[in-house]
């Protein structure tokens, strides 16, 4: 589903309960997040209701290194030879999608919550299962604004990953913020705003503290890795998040 001009020039595609993005700077295309395997074909339906080609991609982008946003980056980098940046802290798990450390297990989620199940059997209809890693990527540190279509500053959110980074697009009054915050979380199926559950997250403490970054930015948009678009500022859905806890 493609959900055109979140912010100015910016478009979200949700892909089996994911949301990746296409910024569009005057024609030239970055690419934030990358779904799922098989939003490859998403990429190419939405790059044509766009009015944009595959050569116009400049770069992926990711946020951190999980399964469910590594997606099609690999299969980007080397088809349309473009560079995959990622947070050098997250290298390791951008290699390896699926070698993640998270606090709890999913058995538990599996049992109290029906909707993981549909949402990990959309994933892995997506071709989550079978995900390709990211060996070379172009690694990057928070607080740089990145030399890419849009150009946007990373913000240092650790917590979901130790290396998790949100994109800050000032001039735009947008904040990515991946899954340092979210609008529906699937592993409870909770659709108010807060950090991903445990089964899911590293450092759950240091997820929350991370949410005072999030408000800094005072962004008033701001699109999360799951769920829709928050459009009532980052200090609200900042202080939502860290008034509903961890999950």
């Amino acid at each position: 589903m493609l959900e055109a001009h979140v912010a100015d020039g910016v478009h979200r595609v949700e892909d089996a309960y994911v949301n990746w993005y296409i910024v569009d700077d005057d024609g030239r295309l970055t690419i934030v997040d990358a779904g799922h395997p098989r939003s490859w074909r998403s990429l190419q339906a939405a790059l044509g209701e766009l009015g944009h080609a595959p050569g116009d991609i400049e770069a992926v982008v990711l946020t951190h290194g999980h399964f469910d946003h590594v997606g099609f980056a690999e299969r980007a980098r080397r088809e349309l030879r473009v560079p995959v940046w990622a947070p050098e802290a997250d290298r390791g798990v951008v290699a390896h999608p699926w070698r993640y450390e998270h606090e709890r297990s999913r058995i538990p989620y599996l049992l109290r919550h029906p909707g993981f199940d549909r949402a990990f059997f959309a994933m892995a209809l997506a071709g989550a299962l079978f995900v390709e890693g990211v060996e070379h990527i172009t690694p990057y540190e928070p607080g740089r604004q990145l030399d890419v279509p849009g150009r946007p500053i990373a913000i240092a959110t650790p917590g979901h990953t130790h290396g998790h980074c949100a994109l800050h697009l000032p001039d735009r009054g947008l904040l990515i913020a991946g899954d340092a915050v979210v609008t529906h979380d699937v592993y409870t199926d909770s659709r108010t705003p807060r950090i991903v559950a445990g089964a899911a997250t590293a450092d759950s403490a240091r997820a929350l503290a991370s949410l005072d970054a999030l408000a800094a930015t005072a962004a008033p948009i701001v699109a999360t890795g799951h769920g829709p678009v928050w459009r009532h500022g980052a200090a609200d859905i900042a202080a939502r998040a860290r008034a509903a806890g961890p999950g």
